[in-house]
């Protein structure tokens, strides 16, 4: 019976390794147009109602992943989109204000597509900085 048990979770380890490989690391950074860089909000890549994403460090730099934080995600075309980049303004009228122009949170608007892996391991973007 304990060799059955270690059989199988042996087994386990192995499928759960080798379906690693059906996913792509991909990098890279967020910053406006004059170099400095978006600190904060995600990057998101969707695809058919898959949803993978990247944290945007206060560097700008990302590191995407789909099951876990950084283990990358599978072939595909994606709509590429930035969410979570806001910061709190009293003055607006739901108290918070995007740091990345609107198109850019919206995967329809955004104008930002990626393939997997045909565009390379790295993807940086560059954004306006949004009107006040």
């Amino acid at each position: 019976m304990k060799l059955a048990t270690l059989l199988l979770l042996s087994a386990l380890f192995v499928s759960a390794g080798g379906c690693r490989s059906e996913f792509n690391s991909l990098q890279g950074t967020v910053k406006y147009e004059d170099g400095t860089p978006v600190d904060h909000g995600m990057v998101c890549f969707l695809k058919d109602g898959f949803l993978a994403k990247g944290v945007i460090e206060s560097d700008g730099a990302f590191v995407v992943g789909s099951l876990r934080a950084d283990d990358g995600l599978p072939d595909g075309a994606y709509q590429v989109y930035i969410d979570g980049a806001v910061i709190e303004d009293l003055k607006a009228p739901t108290g918070v204000r995007s740091i990345v122009p609107k198109e850019m949170t919206d995967p329809e608007k955004s104008g930002l597509t990626f393939k997997v892996p045909g565009d390379g391991r790295t993807l940086d973007i560059v954004v306006a900085k949004p009107k006040r």
